[in-house]
């Protein structure tokens, strides 16, 4: 039997990469956080724009995007799903500095999926992944995520 060499697309080894890293908790003991589910007002294409747009007005920034449902499709499976990783560099400069392992919950993770003709917006408040840590600074900017996650919310849900 012939042994074949695999290699997986660079796409696919970094959604790999993303979602474990993204999944490890890292001995972090959140109270069960619930995430919060928001219905857009637009369809999909809309809400991924409006995402966009009510980041750069919340003075964040998209630093990174996955298209999991183009990853998705491999398996055959047919889904509108699409994660950004949101944060501010200044502001997850303060939290490193306080804690370097912040980088388990910092940049935030916002996901946008369709679901029968309905478009949600989902995403874990800052405040509850952040409270574990013992640094008030980076509890103080768990907080100050929530207002901001809020309002880019708003905008999107009207």
């Amino acid at each position: 039997m012939k042994s074949r060499n695999f290699k997986l697309p660079a796409i696919l080894f970094m959604a790999i990469l993303l979602t474990g890293l993204t999944g490890f908790s890292g001995g972090l003991q959140a109270q069960n956080p619930q995430p919060v589910t928001v219905e857009s007002s637009r369809d999909f294409e809309g809400t991924v724009d409006a995402i966009k747009k009510a980041v750069s007005n919340g003075d964040m920034m998209v630093l990174s995007e996955l298209n999991q449902g183009q990853i998705l499709s491999m398996t055959g499976l047919q889904l509108n799903a699409h994660s950004f990783f949101i944060g501010n560099p200044t502001v997850g400069k303060k939290a490193f500095s306080a804690d370097p392992s912040a980088g388990l919950v910092i940049p935030v993770r916002v996901n946008v999926y369709e679901q029968d003709g309905q478009t949600f917006v989902t995403y874990f408040k800052p405040s509850d992944l952040f409270s574990s840590y013992k640094s008030e600074q980076v509890k103080k900017i768990g907080n100050k995520m929530d207002g901001v996650l809020k309002m880019m919310m708003e905008k999107i849900a009207n």
